[in-house]
């Protein structure tokens, strides 16, 4: 275990985030401080908010319905993550791509309720893929690495919550 020189209480306060530490005082905005009421419901995606998360549930009938964080922010259209990907092998085989971030997206949503994409926006140069999370553009970016290899970076903003992932391949 890598140990760093912080009281324990200061190292236990940190988390890693793509590959930096975050500290815990750097939160999602969009995520509520107070728990909501077990059972609220998300009206706009159906996402049930049970034992203290988000999840997919059976829609049962309730008195509380709020929009969930990820709802929120696709109707502020104010993305966590963005990935882009970006050379001319990205623009070759730009729908191979897709089906494959898609098909992560499936994946980490079945279990994780908040982790979607919000777009996917294609421009001459590049694709960017926008999502509700810091965590589903890595996923995506390291899946398409495996798959095609190239060049992955990753860049946290320190003083917010917010990852921009590049995947890049020229041919």
């Amino acid at each position: 275990m890598k140990r760093t020189n912080l009281p324990p209480q200061k190292e236990a306060s940190k988390r890693r985030i793509a590959g930096h530490a975050q500290q815990d005082h750097i939160l999602d905005p969009y995520q509520r401080r107070q728990k909501l009421e077990d059972g609220t419901l998300c009206p706009q995606c159906g996402a049930a908010y049970r034992h203290g998360r988000w999840q997919w549930a059976a829609r049962a009938k309730t008195d509380h319905e709020e929009l969930c964080p990820a709802c929120r922010r696709i109707n502020d259209k104010f993305p966590a993550g963005i990935l882009a990907l970006k050379g001319a092998f990205a623009r070759d085989h730009r729908e191979e791509l897709i089906h494959l971030a898609r098909h992560q997206e499936e994946a980490e949503k079945t279990e994780h309720p908040l982790n979607r994409i919000m777009s996917i926006e294609e421009g001459p140069s590049e694709i960017l893929i926008k999502t509700t999370d810091i965590h589903l553009p890595r996923r995506i970016g390291e899946a398409i690495t495996r798959a095609f290899h190239g060049a992955l970076e990753e860049s946290f903003e320190e003083d917010g919550y917010f990852l921009r992932v590049t995947w890049r391949r020229e041919s």
